[in-house]
């Protein structure tokens, strides 16, 4: 079976060589018909600290590399823009 492939947005960048990717999504209530946003956070190993907050990253399943990461960094599709200096 192929991998899972992902696209999400980093939000943290606290640990060494793990980040916190998030993934929004939008789902409909079953019953109500009501639209409400949710997200995924995926912790993902990213071997060389290439990314940082704010960056949309592609992931990619892996096997278990640790209690929460099971995910791997593909590629960086778009790097944040810097604020200020």
């Amino acid at each position: 079976m192929p991998k899972m492939k992902l696209v999400g947005v980093v939000k943290s960048d606290a640990m060494k060589k793990t980040r916190r990717v998030e993934i929004p999504r939008i789902k409909k209530h079953p019953k109500y018909g009501k639209y409400s946003h949710a997200r995924t956070v995926c912790y993902v190993h990213d071997e060389n600290n290439e990314t940082s907050i704010g960056d949309v990253v592609e992931i990619e399943e892996s096997r278990p590399k640790s209690k929460l990461k099971r995910w791997t960094l593909v590629s960086i599709v778009k790097k944040a823009e810097k604020i200020g200096g």
